[in-house]
């Protein structure tokens, strides 16, 4: 499992990097991308990772204009996270590549197999919950 994961990670990775971006970073965006608004905490708590880290991606992709901080109304403490248009225009360039990829290495499987998969991989997260 753990070898299927670093190959199609690598791939991405290569991907990405040909629009001057991370995995880390399009993690970030991509996670944006379906929930703006968010604090740094919660971003990290869905990425799986610290808030340390959150605050030093957040602070380099907002020196490339990428992201944008916003005080919470709320908590003054807290920032909420949102995409920029320079953002948005690079996630309409580099999603559609990536979802092609995607669909090009689970092409390998058909689609029964391909839900057996999902199914099974759920089950086995839920296991370890």
């Amino acid at each position: 499992m753990m070898r299927v994961h670093q190959k199609i990670q690598q791939r991405v990775i290569n991907l990405v990097a040909d629009y001057d971006l991370t995995l880390a970073q399009f993690d970030v965006l991509v996670r944006l991308n379906n929930q703006e608004g968010i604090t740094q905490q919660q971003l990290a708590d869905r990425l799986l990772v610290t808030k340390g880290n959150v605050t030093g991606l957040i602070d380099r992709l907002s020196q490339q204009g990428l992201v944008e901080r916003r005080n919470d109304p709320e908590d003054r403490r807290s920032h909420l996270l949102f995409l920029t248009d320079k953002s948005r225009t690079l996630l309409t360039e580099v999603l559609p590549p990536h979802k092609n990829q995607l669909h090009t290495i689970m092409d390998a499987l058909s689609t029964e197999e391909q839900q057996t998969l999902l199914t099974l991989i759920r089950k086995l997260e839920n296991s370890l919950d």
